[in-house]
């Protein structure tokens, strides 16, 4: 899997940029056929002090997003692999769905 990592309008430390790609890459135990993904951390206001994470996965032509909101980027992207985590489980379960039924035709016209 490709990982792109940015960080908008900050810096990310070492620390934040190594759980965010951990984080992703424990998404390839629910799913193997993650071609990319993209992460994207920003800051909404210096006042607000809100962290968003926002992760972007590539699957076998699908796109898949998740968005989260939080005061902590580790929190922010725990939430976003979550949600991903929950995607890739819905994905997955209908292209089964779909094969089964590729499958059953092919049987029925043998």
């Amino acid at each position: 899997m490709q990982t792109l990592f940015t960080a908008r309008r900050f810096r990310a430390r070492a620390e934040i940029k190594e759980h965010a790609l951990e984080a992703v890459k424990k998404l390839d135990k629910f799913y193997d056929g993650i071609v990319k993904a993209s992460i994207i951390l920003s800051f909404e206001g210096a006042a607000k002090n809100i962290k968003i994470a926002e992760v972007n996965l590539h699957v076998h032509g699908v796109l898949l997003s998740a968005k989260e909101k939080s005061d902590d980027y580790r929190k922010s992207m725990d939430l976003v692999v979550e949600k991903l985590a929950s995607q890739l489980a819905k994905y997955k379960t209908k292209s089964r769905m779909k094969d089964k039924g590729l499958v059953r035709s092919l049987k029925e016209k043998s």
